[in-house]
């Protein structure tokens, strides 16, 4: 709170969601992980083949959370509501773990 206070520009509580990378030797080696990631709920997973055919495999969560929190210095949300997004930022840090 008190470096919100202080704030004389935009702030934004942001919690950033789990991310795995993974290098794969084979596509179907990605594929089948692809298809476990999606079936556990991570549902923002994909593949990406770079150009020497690096085949790498991105586990996302869906876990985020970006909230702005003053505008211009000017604080917009109350201090209660602060304490329930830090509450729900821990939950969502639980989940990815």
């Amino acid at each position: 709170m008190t470096a919100l206070e202080k704030a004389t520009g935009d702030v934004v509580f942001k919690f950033e969601p789990f991310i795995l990378h993974v290098l794969c030797r084979e596509l179907q080696d990605a594929q089948l992980l692809h298809s476990v990631a999606i079936d556990s709920g991570f549902r923002n997973s994909g593949i990406t083949v770079g150009r020497g055919g690096k085949i790498t495999m991105a586990v996302r969560s869906t876990h985020s959370l970006e909230v702005p929190l003053s505008q211009k210095g000017r604080l917009m949300v109350s201090e209660e509501y602060i304490e329930f997004l830090v509450h729900v930022a821990n939950q969502k840090m639980e989940e990815n773990i």
